[in-house]
């Protein structure tokens, strides 16, 4: 059985009313529902001068009174109390309601009830509230038909309307809530799911160009340290203005959303930061057979793998082999230990996993370090 989502509507939840803590809000329904209990003003008159006896009247208008305020107090406070509490105020409000019915014997007071039906389906759950509802009807019904033989249709098709209409009213006010709480978490969601896009994408390119840079400025140092000729140590600077151009380039898009990876272009720069750090490169003539859909996260694996080996390891030669749904990237590094994933390559399964891919990483079988990426391409 599958299990239900918290996010949908259901009879079987109980009512949120989280909104209900603004105090302004609650003034003008409270003002609202004070007025509509004016309408047991006859109920009183009737039970005043229906010449019940004193102990009787008084019991009953002290009833009438409690139902009423505890109406009004259920209506400001009860919203926010815990179930247990909520069923109290429901429980409560039936008992004072019903009082002046079961004192007289006379089923008609049982219409005086619709407050405590609204109570009810405000603070319990649908599955709950409104066969209570239905069965406070019927009730009516049968005392009407037990006592007198005659049904008063009117007063027992009030308490059935009041619970048909408020039902569905507080059932279409809860879905609109579950509404706008989805709407405000898909918000939340977005806004986390582009801070993390873009720490992703600052992670790949800074990581990658710095550490290009980093072995390019070492080499510039060396030459001009040793050489007496400047030429090669400008051409490396040249690189580095270049590539600083490009970082700028492509963290302004990262964070505007158009940039894209190239697999091509990211062997092209692989190419020339590994021969920069004497690494030697063995690559892929071209990326023809890779599927299209698959280019742009294979690039990203590129990047991270090729960054790796010039960060961390003392690898003489770099392998990167592609195919139609897969790409690999070993190393005959020194792998010490077992390494484990940083942001980076938690990153690329993140990217991975966008398209159905997985991610594999650790010491190769022939020692160094591997990393390997399998997708499929979904068809258009």
């Amino acid at each position: 059985m599958s299990e239900r989502d918290p996010g949908r509507f259901s009879v079987r939840q109980w009512p949120d009313w989280s909104f209900w803590t603004d105090r302004r809000r609650r003034v003008a329904p409270m003002v609202v529902n004070g007025l509509a209990a004016l309408v047991l003003l006859p109920r009183v008159s009737l039970i005043v001068h229906g010449g019940h006896g004193a102990a009787r009247t008084v019991v009953a208008l002290a009833a009438i009174g409690l139902y009423v305020a505890g109406y009004l107090f259920a209506l400001w406070f009860a919203p926010a109390a815990p179930r247990r509490q909520r069923a109290v105020f429901v429980a409560a409000l039936f008992a004072f309601g019903a009082t002046p019915a079961l004192l007289f014997g006379s089923p008609d007071y049982l219409t005086d009830l619709t407050f405590a039906i609204a109570i009810g389906l405000m603070l319990l759950p649908l599955r709950y509230s409104l066969p209570l509802g239905f069965a406070t009807a019927a009730a009516q019904l049968t005392w009407m038909l037990t006592t007198s033989g005659q049904v008063s249709w009117t007063q027992v098709g009030t308490l059935g309307g009041v619970t048909a209409a408020v039902g569905i009213v507080f059932a279409l006010t809860f879905t609109t809530g579950h509404l706008k709480a989805a709407r405000a978490q898909i918000r939340r969601m977005a806004v986390e799911s582009e801070r993390a896009r873009v720490a992703r994408e600052l992670h790949d390119i800074l990581g990658h160009n710095l550490s290009t840079m980093a072995v390019k400025l070492g080499l510039a140092r060396r030459i001009l340290e040793t050489a007496a000729d400047t030429g090669p140590a400008l051409t490396e600077v040249r690189d580095l203005e270049t590539l600083c151009h490009q970082s700028l380039a492509d963290v302004r898009a990262t964070v505007s959303g158009y940039r894209e990876v190239s697999l091509a272009t990211e062997l092209s720069g692989a190419r020339l930061a590994l021969r920069a750090a004497g690494v030697q490169a063995e690559l892929p003539a071209s990326v023809d057979e890779v599927e299209p859909e698959l280019r742009g996260v294979f690039g990203y694996v590129v990047r991270e793998a090729v960054t790796n080996v010039l960060r961390h390891s003392d690898a003489g030669q770099c392998r990167i082999r592609v195919g139609p749904g897969w790409v690999e990237v070993t190393d005959d590094g020194t792998v010490t230990a077992e390494p484990t994933a940083g942001h980076g390559l938690t990153g690329l399964a993140e990217r991975l996993a966008e398209v159905c891919g997985q991610l594999e990483h650790g010491r190769g079988p022939r020692g160094g370090y591997r990393v390997f990426a399998r997708a499929e391409a979904v068809p258009a």
